[in-house]
């Protein structure tokens, strides 16, 4: 696969080649199409964070994604560190961390957190919510914050949550203010215009581990088989 990344267009054709990517410049021991070894190649020499400039900031581009395309998701979804995966892949992800049940199926037998819960029923009754209505609606109190911060994470590794953009705070008056702050909504709402679920329901667990596995070695051949598994199951 072609190295070649002069902004946000090649970015885009190269994770849908790829099916998935770490997102913070750091490949994990995966993969990551912003790699910081890639920033020391000519041709990703107008690669830079962190500059404001949505064409060539990589920073800019994990919202801009979700904004210009419908076929990749973004969230904390692999090392409890931010990546992405397409509308291809995700169903493989999805059939591995999720075995076809649904967050009351998992709540109720213990395996998710109290504090996940009152998240996922605040996002879940409302469409999709910012970060700060979240916090409000589920009750969470300022010293609460590690516990928010966490089971966040926890929502995101397991696919029940995922990033559907960001937006500005509103006053009293109806007026943004203010910087932009993360908008999550369930899976099922983001991927509502696709096969992506169905398809995860007919896989079989060996089939969608092997294709995961699979495709880590095609662009990392050197990648080792226990950070492969944790990769794909989310551990």
């Amino acid at each position: 696969m072609s190295k070649t990344l002069s902004g946000f267009d090649d970015f885009a054709r190269i994770l849908l080649a790829s099916g998935f990517s770490l997102g913070g410049g750091s490949d994990d021991g995966i993969f990551a199409i912003v790699d910081f070894d890639w920033l020391n190649v000519p041709l990703g020499s107008r690669i830079a964070w962190h500059t404001g400039d949505p064409e060539t900031d990589p920073w800019e581009w994990r919202i801009r994604v979700l904004r210009e395309r419908d076929d990749v998701a973004y969230a904390k979804c692999f090392f409890k560190k931010s990546g992405y995966i397409t509308q291809e892949f995700y169903p493989y992800f999805l059939a591995l961390r999720r075995a076809g049940r649904d967050f009351d199926d998992e709540y109720a037998d213990g395996l998710i957190s109290h504090q996940a819960k009152r998240i996922y029923d605040a996002v879940r009754g409302h469409g999709e919510l910012p970060l700060d209505e979240i916090k409000r609606i589920g009750g969470f109190a300022r010293e609460e914050k590690s516990r928010f911060d966490s089971a966040l994470t926890e929502l995101q590794m397991n696919l029940f949550l995922t990033i559907s953009g960001t937006r500005r705070r509103m006053n009293a008056m109806g007026l943004e203010y203010g910087w932009e702050t993360t908008v999550l909504c369930t899976a099922e709402q983001f991927w509502s215009k696709t096969d992506v679920f169905d398809r995860a329901a007919n896989l079989h667990e060996s089939d969608a581990y092997d294709a995961i596995r699979e495709r880590v070695l095609e662009l990392n051949p050197k990648a080792d088989e226990s950070k492969i598994r944790k990769f794909a199951y989310g551990e």
